[in-house]
């Protein structure tokens, strides 16, 4: 039954990639893949294809690049593939409602947070930023409201000390398509019993902004911790060192007390550069000064010095 269902992808970064290959995987009819448009990236602003174009085109799929899935010619371009079934993953859009209700089967989501928290665009960094013991995957069906529908399955795994965004995103794609295997064929059978969200306990993730990778060092050195994990290796936190931006790709926490103030750089050498924060200290380890490349604090602290007695953060 499965292999006559005609299913539509949509998906666009890394993320989704491996959900759309375990689709072909198993044998499922992927008639079409849909994901953003080309754009511009990295110092020379050269035309790049989205992860799932890629992954598409390797696979023989055709695929839809709509700028506006919400503009009519790309919605019909959409709905002209006959869908029975939609997956998305981490698509981008806003799915008309038109085209939620074109599928006999559905249109399924593959969200990387236990639903029905963090819901929004940026579930990995927001767990990880608010210190989560476990984070995991949830399949739901999709509605209007954001990542609001029904839940279909949903899966959980420990956060270790050393995990950060890049290396949740990792595993929660993994996750994702593994549960999405599982899921299908009960799913396809008419074999699901989907559990409503409860709405009095979702919190929301929304895009991370400029201010929120910013270091404000009256904060705990825990919660400053879990600030830089949940944005490594992606966008980064900073601070300012001398006035200009100090991006800190690592750094742990200890919670022994200080009498500096905070942002206080109370000890310095190859093991780490310790600054005073509102609660504990924080050991920076990985840095990168404005105009540098990013390198451990060994290396940093031989080509330049950062006193004690130095205020992080300062304009």
């Amino acid at each position: 039954m499965s292999e006559q269902v005609r299913i539509v992808f949509m998906g666009t970064p890394d993320f989704a990639v491996p959900s759309l290959q375990a689709l072909v995987e198993e044998g499922h009819h992927v008639v079409g893949v849909v994901t953003q448009p080309d754009r511009p990236k990295g110092r020379k602003r050269e035309l790049t294809p989205p992860p799932v174009k890629v992954a598409a085109q390797a696979l023989g799929l055709p695929v839809l690049q709509p700028e506006k899935l919400r503009e009519p010619a790309a919605l019909d371009e959409v709905l002209a593939l006959r869908p029975d079934l939609i997956v998305t993953a981490a698509y981008g859009q806003i799915l008309p409602e038109r085209l939620l209700n074109a599928p006999q089967h559905g249109c399924i989501n593959v969200h990387a947070s236990l639903l029905p928290r963090y819901r929004g665009g940026a579930p990995i960094h927001w767990a990880l930023i608010n210190g989560e013991r476990e984070m995991g995957v949830t399949i739901m069906y999709m509605v209007k409201a954001l990542d609001a529908g029904d839940m279909i399955a949903k899966r959980a795994i420990p956060v270790t000390p050393d995990d950060h965004v890049g290396t949740m995103h990792e595993k929660l794609s993994r996750l994702g398509a593994d549960l999405l295997k599982e899921t299908l064929p009960a799913l396809l059978k008419g074999e699901i019993e989907a559990e409503p969200q409860v709405e009095s306990e979702a919190t929301f993730a929304p895009n991370i902004k400029r201010e929120d990778e910013r270091i404000d060092w009256s904060r705990s050195a825990e919660a400053l911790a879990c600030q830089v994990r949940g944005l490594c290796p992606w966008p980064v936190a900073f601070t300012t060192w001398k006035g200009k931006p100090l991006k800190i790709w690592w750094a742990i926490h200890t919670d022994e007390p200080s009498d500096a103030p905070p942002g206080t750089v109370t000890q310095v050498d190859e093991q780490g550069i310790v600054v005073a924060t509102g609660s504990g200290s924080l050991i920076l380890k990985e840095v990168q000064p404005a105009g540098k490349k990013r390198m451990p604090v060994s290396e940093f602290v031989r080509g330049r010095p950062m006193e004690i007695g130095e205020r992080l953060g300062e304009a």
